[in-house]
C-alpha cells in the first residue's frame, strides 16, 4: 500500500475514533434525554462514518470493491437523523421533562 494512502487511512481512523469517543463521553455526561440524544446522533455518526471511509479506502487500495462499507455508510447517515427525530417526537409526546435552563426571554408564566 502506498504511504500516502496509509497516512489517510490512519488519519480517518484517528478522527473517527475521536468522534466516537466524544459521542460516548457525551452520552455518559449529559443530564437528560434531550441532551443525550445529540451525542450518538451527531458525534458517533461522524465517527463511524470516518472509520467506514477508512475501510473503503483500504479496500480500494488493495483492489477490492467496498460496496458493503458504502451501503453501511449510506444507511447510517440516512437512519440516524430519522431515528433521532422519532425519539425526540416520542419524548415530547410523553412530556419528558428537560433539565436545561430556559432563557429569560422565552420563559412563560
Amino acid at each position: 500500500m502506498h504511504p500516502v494512502v496509509e497516512a489517510v487511512v490512519a488519519a480517518l481512523l484517528v478522527v473517527g475514533g475521536a468522534f466516537v469517543l466524544v459521542g460516548a463521553i457525551g452520552l455518559v455526561r449529559f443530564r437528560d434525554f434531550f441532551m443525550r440524544l445529540h451525542a450518538p446522533t451527531k458525534a458517533s455518526t461522524l465517527g463511524v462514518g470516518g472509520v467506514l471511509l477508512a475501510s473503503v479506502l483500504w479496500h480500494w487500495s488493495h483492489g477490492a470493491w467496498a460496496g458493503r462499507e458504502l451501503l453501511i455508510t449510506l444507511f447510517l447517515f440516512i437512519t440516524a437523523p430519522v431515528s433521532a427525530s422519532l425519539l425526540a417526537q416520542a419524548a415530547l409526546h410523553l412530556r419528558v421533562r428537560s433539565t436545561a435552563e430556559v432563557p429569560r426571554e422565552i420563559e412563560r408564566d
